[in-house]
């Protein structure tokens, strides 16, 4: 009797702690609700809305972001998204009650002047600024309850042949980044030139998760999808496996949207679709306006054997095991790490190298890939566990560290979600260490950063693939593991004839690999003419000689000038990041092609202000859109969370209990 009656004053005395926590979670039923500076607000609610049209491998995408004040006060809202990392941003539009308003682009730090002036007079304003070439921010001044402020941008990128499909990536949400110590790094001093010292901007702050920092049951309806897929060849498929699509079709298109009409956007959309007809060969296609001429040469690879069948590999893995890929993730990773040891031949070598705050390796050097061996590797693997911070450039230098074995080709698996902030920094190191060497980058996560990833990959000469973790991962792990192969075209070189043809972008030519396009954009000063390409496969010279025709009119050459453009902005931002030349020359030739194309850009931004001003009650409080929870990665990720949300009533209520129990049992044990 004593017992109970123990265990009922406990319960009553925590009894309104959880009645307490029950009305909490009934108050913020669908709103946000956040802290800032210590006290408890609303957040400004967000819609997305894509409207994505596709002819044949272009796509042009239309984004409206509508943002709306749920306070009684007046707020100005930031809200952090990711985009393509090739889309290039031509034009962005703010409406707000009546009035609509064309953006205007400018160098960005008069463009933070303008906004700050409009948010001072109360008038609505939008600012988009890029912090990575995939990560901006959206600041939207003076956002008043009922009175909703509309942002669209649109943008214009190519979608990439791989693998027999077309595949589209539209990212939904930004993952947590890790900014942690940084390797210290020797100085290059270039050759005729200053001391370099270009770094790269600092991160904007993460903010606010559902589900970790606030409620997780707030709607999850914020993203819409409305496609049309069109060709001139008929189209085979369209598919996803990142979402549920409904598609409908006529005789002019392909039309799909998200078959629950409206989704959450903690994953990253993929799409793949399959033309039919004759597949797409190497060619040309010209446009000229009053900007002058532009070229795009698409180059597709002939057919040769793999030539790494026949010399032995010293392959490196490097898994990342940082808190970001604990579950999902990092089970991903040892499938992976499963199939690609089995899939090892006779002659190769291996190494694993595992790391989050440090670099840890299974052994000090390459090991021949014997049944032992390889089964010693394996039990690594299993036992390895996620935490920790993401160390990525020390794994990185730990990888080049060894000798190569003698007659091998080293081939680097890396596998990670990237979540880090210093992508600059490891660049460099693989542009320094790379030598003869590739690295296969291989994305493990719903939303991984693959500005970092696809960077790896084309400064290792190599190519990044994608595992989502919640697919049939044995399956998956087991096709991109058996993926190691070598490209089938290196040493690629163009003689461009008697056309008048510069700035070709990107400036270093890549290898191409089988499944896979190469695409060189180019100014030229109009005319016909002939293009030879040239390179070595399998140990043999291969060419290849393309027609170039007059101006062609089509809906994909008229996107050509800003295609071009935000690859010459991506060639001068990658020469930034590796500090070998002038720095100042690269930026203001990044800021003149965004003021004469009208490009988004590091160093110029859209800005939008209105001529009313809809804000008479004073300075806006300063506040962020939530983001959802990626999903697969866990709350030990993102950057100051501490803990879990507040639990469910039912969950403190048999929390309660519990303690309520061991209270008992201790005075129990002391009256015996």
């Amino acid at each position: 009797m004593r017992f109970f009656t123990q265990f009922l004053i406990v319960i009553v005395a925590f009894w309104p702690f959880a009645a307490l926590a029950q009305a909490g979670a009934e108050d913020v039923a669908g709103r946000i609700l956040g802290q800032i500076d210590g006290r408890q607000v609303e957040l400004p609610m967000l819609t997305s809305d894509y409207d994505i049209d596709i002819q044949g491998d272009l796509a042009t995408v239309t984004l409206t972001q509508t943002f709306e004040n749920p306070y009684s006060a007046a707020m100005s809202a930031e809200y952090l998204f990711p985009l393509h990392r090739k889309a290039a941003v031509y034009a962005m539009t703010m409406e707000v009650g009546d009035e609509r308003v064309r953006a205007q682009i400018q160098e960005k730090k008069e463009a933070e002047q303008v906004f700050a002036a409009a948010e001072a007079e109360g008038k609505a304003a939008a600012l988009l600024t890029q912090h990575r070439p995939n990560m901006f921010t959206q600041r939207v001044a003076n956002l008043m309850p009922g009175l909703p402020v509309t942002v669209s941008l649109s943008y214009v990128q190519t979608v990439p042949r791989i693998d027999g499909a077309y595949e589209l990536v539209v990212p939904l949400v930004v993952g947590p980044r890790y900014e942690g110590a940084q390797t210290p790094e020797p100085e290059p001093v270039p050759q005729g030139a200053a001391q370099a010292g270009w770094t790269m901007s600092s991160l904007p702050d993460y903010p606010q998760v559902m589900g970790l920092d606030l409620p997780d049951h707030v709607a999850p309806d914020r993203v819409s999808l409305d496609l049309s897929l069109a060709s001139a060849v008929p189209v085979v498929s369209l598919t996803s496996a990142t979402h549920a699509l409904s598609l409908t079709s006529d005789d002019q298109a392909l039309s799909a949207q998200f078959e629950a009409g409206r989704v959450i956007d903690n994953r990253d959309l993929v799409l793949r679709y399959v033309l039919g007809g004759e597949t797409l060969s190497s060619g040309v296609l010209t446009h000229l306006d009053d900007r002058g001429g532009f070229l795009s040469l698409m180059i597709e690879p002939p057919s040769a054997p793999d030539v790494s069948d026949a010399m032995p590999r010293e392959i490196v893995f490097v898994l990342d095991t940082s808190g970001s890929m604990n579950g999902l993730p990092i089970a991903a990773s040892k499938r992976f790490m499963a199939a690609a040891l089995e899939g090892l031949r006779p002659g190769d070598f291996f190494r694993i190298i595992s790391f989050s705050n440090e670099a840890e390796q299974f052994s000090d050097r390459a090991i021949p890939a014997t049944e032992a061996n390889r089964k010693a590797g394996l039990s690594y693997v299993r036992r390895l566990q996620a935490a920790g911070g993401t160390e990525i450039d020390t794994a990185i230098r730990t990888a080049f560290l060894t000798a190569q074995p003698k007659g091998t080709l080293r081939l680097v698996v890396f596998l990670s979600d990237g979540y880090i902030g210093n992508e600059a920094t490891v660049l460099r190191t693989i542009r320094q260490q790379i030598g003869t060497a590739r690295i296969y980058a291989f994305g493990v996560g719903m939303s991984v950063n693959r500005y970092l990833l696809e960077g790896i990959a084309e400064e290792g000469r190599g190519f990044a693939r994608y595992v989502d973790p919640t697919e049939d991962a044995g399956e998956v792990a087991e096709a991109l593991a058996q993926d190691l192969r070598t490209p089938v075209l290196t040493d690629i070189t163009v003689d461009w004839g008697d056309l008048a043809v510069s700035e070709v972008s990107p400036a270093r030519i890549p290898d191409l690999f089988a499944g896979r396009q190469l695409r060189l954009l180019a100014r030229y000063q109009g005319g016909a003419g002939q293009v030879r390409i040239s390179g070595q496969s399998a140990g043999r010279q291969a060419s290849l000689t393309v027609d170039v025709v007059p101006a062609d009119e089509s809906i994909s050459a008229g996107a050509i000038p800003l295609i071009w453009a935000r690859e010459r902005i991506a060639d001068h931002e990658r020469a930034l990041a590796m500090r070998g030349s002038d720095e100042n020359a690269h930026e203001k030739a990044i800021t003149q092609l965004g003021l004469t194309y009208g490009l988004q850009s590091r160093f110029t931004s859209f800005v939008a202000v209105s001529e009313q001003i809809v804000n008479t009650e004073g300075p806006a409080r300063q506040v962020a859109v939530a983001l959802p929870q990626v999903a697969g990665v866990p709350p030990s990720a993102y950057p100051g969370f501490s803990g879990a949300s507040t639990p469910e009533p039912q969950t403190l209520f048999g929390l309660l209990v519990v303690a309520a129990c061991g209270a008992a049992a201790g005075l129990r044990r002391r009256r015996v």
